[in-house]
């Protein structure tokens, strides 16, 4: 191959990629090359951000352009997230984010400086995690049938612990009080192991937090999970029922996907979706998010805005139900 063979290659790749982000500088241009950033609205160090790392690396090899994650924090996810829906759609700010601010803060917060669905443009689903609820090892209940039927024997012994009032656990702990007709007591914790650590040491009968703030206590018998809010067994721990195997009729599970800014060009949308899709096939890639307690998946972007909607049909009736009403 020849030189001019070589730059004409170099400068149509660089014009290729630069049609599908318009905002980013090439170095194939020979000009300064521009980052994207990569916004997860909460804070470094647990397991979503790791998730988001992994996800922003595989996107960042994959385009040849260096992604930078920040850790946009406050307002419990909604600083980070309004900073997206405003940034340019030009396909160098993306959304990484769990579902909450997307699908369950618009039944808390009646002043959201962002709307949910009017602001993005779904680009994948990334990962799924569910919720796992957890009795303490003194007590000998080994079902959710048993424990519904202790439950209603002892009101008021009946409480459970969650990781904050507001969160996944904190709900669908509301969700399985309605279907089951019991009235649980709800402690809420500042984080899954401090809740955790009362658990074991017997301070409150039950707690409900993701999955893997608990799966390796369940392995090690100092916890004992009855149950799991997936539509279908967690393939991190397939000898544990769900909820509706167990005969209640609640599930509910968190997610982590990816989102631009709305108006963000169709083909900078579909490019980035087929780079998720096939990164998260990788069995390397897959192993390394297993690793961290959630279950890799894609979508196509259409698939993802239908999540959102279905999520927030979801947990509106569950949020109005529990009577939470957050510090602004």
């Amino acid at each position: 191959m020849t030189a001019r063979s070589i730059s004409r290659r170099s400068l149509l790749h660089g014009a290729s990629l630069a049609l599908l982000f318009p905002g980013l500088i090439h170095s194939a241009l020979g000009q300064r090359q521009q980052a994207v950033k990569f916004v997860y609205p909460f804070a470094a160090g647990g397991a979503g951000d790791a998730v988001g790392r992994i996800v922003a690396d595989q996107i960042s090899t994959a385009l040849s352009v260096p992604i930078i994650v920040e850790n946009r924090t406050g307002a419990a996810g909604r600083i980070g997230t309004k900073s997206v829906a405003t940034a340019a759609p030009d396909g160098t700010t993306l959304l990484y984010t769990s579902n909450p601010p997307l699908s369950i803060y618009p039944h808390y917060y009646p002043n959201l400086d962002y709307d949910p669905v009017r602001d993005f443009a779904p680009i994948s689903l990334i990962a799924t995690f569910d919720v796992a609820l957890v009795v303490s090892p003194q007590m000998s209940i080994k079902t959710i049938a048993e424990l519904v039927a202790w439950a209603k024997e002892n009101p008021t012994k009946a409480s459970y612990g969650s990781p904050g009032a507001g969160g996944l656990g904190h709900f669908f702990a509301v969700m399985f009080a309605m279907t089951t007709g019991v009235n649980f007591q709800h402690i809420g914790y500042r984080g899954a192991s401090v809740a955790m650590n009362d658990l074991i040491g017997g301070q409150i009968p039950m707690a409900v937090v993701s999955l893997g703030d608990v799966i390796e206590l369940h392995k090690g018998g100092n916890a004992r999970i009855l149950a799991v809010s997936g539509g279908q067994r967690s393939p991190l721990l397939p000898d544990v029922p769900t909820f509706k195997e167990s005969g209640v009729n609640a599930e509910g599970q968190g997610w982590f996907a990816l989102y631009a800014p709305t108006k963000t060009p169709p083909e900078t949308i579909a490019r980035l979706n087929k780079i998720v899709v096939e990164r998260l096939a990788v069995p390397e890639v897959r192993d390394r998010l297993l690793k961290l307690n959630v279950v890799p998946q894609s979508s196509t972007p259409t698939e993802l805005a239908e999540l959102q909607i279905a999520d927030s049909r979801r947990w509106e009736p569950v949020v109005k139900a529990s009577g939470f009403t957050p510090d602004q």
